[in-house]
């Protein structure tokens, strides 16, 4: 079976928090007609040549998508069931805010398909939430995952750490709570700083935005034993889970299987026999939305990916799992063995300094490698074979 993905990118919040750098966009007015014609229309589009593919996993993300009508969503769930065979078991995720939540709009998602739910908690401590940006109290986020858990059989939430002056008594203590409302999955992100975000703005000031790396890689080992004891151990470099939990979306990316990404700054990966194209719709929502309109989608390029780019995805992407990077999918993916992809050389250090294990069928990051992912993999990479 070759499976895919189905991502629809509602690009709208109420306010945007200053670590993100997704494609998000604050507007005081959003025409939720206009806006569900226009997805439904690039659905139909990004549907055409897709005959015989199962449909597998279908994610709203965003922005925030717990913003749409359930009318949207349902009508978008819907018409996807119609356009795709789908799995029997497919996994239906959309992202929500504590600050939108409210019982009878996530009973109305329920009610439209969807059958997970991921959660932006960030932070169970008011006054990291406030730091984070964020329009919910640590009080909201207990309650939005209370009515999660009346609805939806299975749900995540997400949690921020490695924050200015954390503390590992602090962190351990958050954790814990947490685990008391989680249902087989969390993500745990340590805080970055990227680029054109205001916290990149206030670190260039001088301010201290995040813990330095010793502390850093401590937080990150506590919280993998944490984990571990837990019953959900981690499957990809910030996602841990019970066996069977796994978002499955994810996995695609992660594994570089396809996806369609259909909304204003959307990527998709899409294979055509031999060939594997990148796909991005037009970033700026009015942008998207005037060109669907006019010609049925937002598709502002479609791009060819040779088989030396399919191999730096693949590794990006692949080495950020626990199980590591299936060798075989190199052979499928680029036609070049092991030792064509990567240099012996780069594979022996990795090997030697007990970052990378290396199988008959995977390339494994060890804990000290998923410490040093980046590292890792740019020697890999950037070393000629």
């Amino acid at each position: 079976m070759n499976p895919l993905g189905l991502y629809i990118h509602w690009p709208f919040c109420l306010s945007k928090c200053p670590y993100c750098d997704f494609n998000s966009h604050v507007r005081q007015r959003i025409d939720q007609k206009r806006w569900k014609v226009a997805l439904l229309r690039e659905l139909e589009h990004a549907a055409q040549n897709q005959e015989g593919r199962t449909l597998v996993s279908i994610f709203f993300g965003g922005g925030t998508p717990s913003l749409m009508e359930p009318e949207t969503v349902k009508a978008l769930l819907e018409r996807a069931t119609s356009l795709f065979h789908c799995a029997e078991n497919i996994e239906i995720t959309l992202e929500a805010n504590p600050s939108t939540v409210d019982a009878a709009r996530f009973k109305s998602f329920f009610e439209a398909g969807i059958n997970r739910l991921s959660v932006g908690i960030q932070s169970l401590d008011d006054k990291a939430l406030s730091f984070l940006g964020r329009r919910h109290s640590a009080k909201d986020a207990l309650r939005a995952l209370d009515i999660a858990s009346t609805y939806f059989p299975r749900f995540s939430f997400d949690l921020i750490y490695a924050r200015p002056q954390q503390t590992p008594e602090s962190w351990e203590k958050e954790l814990l709570e947490a685990l008391n409302y989680a249902k087989g999955h969390l993500s745990l992100y340590q805080l970055t700083i990227e680029p054109q975000t205001a916290f990149a703005t206030r670190l260039a000031r001088g301010e201290a935005m995040v813990l330095e790396d010793d502390p850093a890689a401590f937080l990150y080992e506590m919280t993998e034993a944490l984990m571990h004891s837990a019953g959900l151990p981690p499957y990809e470099i910030s996602n841990y889970a019970e066996p069977t939990q796994e978002c499955l979306h994810n996995l695609l990316y992660w594994n570089f299987r396809d996806y369609i990404g259909i909304g204003p700054g959307a990527h998709g990966r899409i294979s055509s026999g031999e060939e594997k194209w990148a796909t991005s719709r037009y970033k700026a929502p009015e942008t998207w939305l005037e060109a669907v309109e006019t010609q049925g989608h937002g598709l502002e390029y479609s791009q060819l990916l040779s088989p030396l780019e399919r191999l730096h995805e693949l590794t990006l992407m692949g080495l950020r799992m626990t199980k590591g990077l299936e060798i075989k999918r190199i052979l499928e993916e680029t036609g070049l063995d092991i030792h064509q992809a990567y240099a012996y050389q780069a594979l022996e250090l990795l090997k030697k300094e007990n970052l990378l294990q290396i199988t008959d069928t995977h390339l494994i990051p060890t804990f000290e490698g998923r410490l040093r992912l980046n590292g890792l993999i740019s020697l890999l990479l950037n070393t000629p074979p």
